[in-house]
């Protein structure tokens, strides 16, 4: 009989170098929201990645960096928790970055950990044979990475390959999830982020960081439709009329982009219906970063 594999998987490194652009070619679905600002994702996301052989759990993390603000906080503390509950550690780079202070603090955090890291370079597709292997040659001076792997998660070039040898450094185990599930996300929390993706994507400076989503409604109606109510949280009256823009055209516009992906993900009609709130300072209220489930109680 073939020996079963599986295990855990952590995917860590600063923000915006492509982590959960990587967990969503792995899954060959969108569960991670994706946008060109650091910090996008801002809780553990756990994907399930199943074949005959193995099953990988995989968990997406916020990007290590120094916090400015409570939320900030809970962010980095989810991000390094993981490290040492995992099997494999993927330490993903971006190719086209040089390497600074952000990376020098992972190293350093790694070297606190015993589990087998892998350096995964990402998006080579931007840059030449001569400037990866001079980026190899940097980072295997810095740390002993158990193996590393050029790719281009956007283009899902050597994506199969990593998945290869990351299965050769599992130990026997059961299946722990079924194999058509992709993620323990519960829907409602996927909606809200692919809402809060949309206001990443539409709007610029201060907005993004500042913006929370809470889904209120998600009922079935009569003819295969969803109805889902949410609400976008800003922290500031000014960053709410941004967001509604003139005569309410911004806030359609999110809603009409966001429908498609929810619609996606649900494979349904879906009515969606967006309302703006200001809760001023939320992202240093421990009681508000609870209600939005960021309570480190949980990590």
């Amino acid at each position: 009989m073939t020996v079963f594999k599986s295990g855990f998987v952590t995917i860590i490194g600063r923000p915006n170098v492509g982590k959960s652009t990587l967990l969503n070619a792995v899954l060959g679905q969108k569960i991670a929201i994706m946008s060109d600002k650091p910090q996008t994702t801002r809780n553990k996301i756990q994907g399930f990645y199943t074949t005959e052989e193995a099953q990988i759990v995989f968990i997406d993390t916020p990007g290590i960096h120094k916090p400015q603000h409570k939320l900030g906080e809970y962010m980095v503390t989810v991000a390094e928790r993981t490290l040492n509950e995992v099997d494999v550690i993927l330490y993903l780079v971006d190719a086209t970055s040089k390497f600074g202070a952000g990376e020098e603090f992972i190293i350093k955090q790694l070297g606190k950990v015993e589990t087998p890291v892998f350096l995964v370079i990402n998006k080579i597709d931007l840059i030449s044979r001569d400037q990866l292997l001079a980026l190899i040659a940097e980072y295997s001076n810095k740390f002993p990475f158990a193996e590393i792997m050029p790719l281009s998660a956007l283009k899902e070039d050597g994506v199969d390959h990593m998945l290869e040898i990351l299965v050769q450094y599992l130990s026997e185990g059961p299946q722990f999830y079924p194999e058509d599930m992709v993620t323990d996300q519960p829907e409602k929390a996927i909606v809200a982020e692919l809402i809060r993706e949309k206001v990443l994507f539409l709007t610029r400076e201060e907005i993004p960081h500042s913006v929370a989503v809470e889904v209120t409604d998600f009922k079935e109606r009569e003819g295969n439709t969803i109805y889902i109510g949410a609400v976008i949280y800003v922290e500031r009256d000014s960053q709410k009329g941004i967001i509604i823009g003139k005569k309410g055209s911004m806030l359609k516009e999110i809603g009409k982009l966001a429908r498609v992906d929810i619609e996606n993900l649900l494979d349904s009609k879906v009515y969606l219906e967006l309302w703006v709130k200001v809760k001023k300072d939320w992202r240093n209220q421990d009681v508000a970063l609870r209600n939005f489930g960021f309570d480190k109680k949980n990590i």
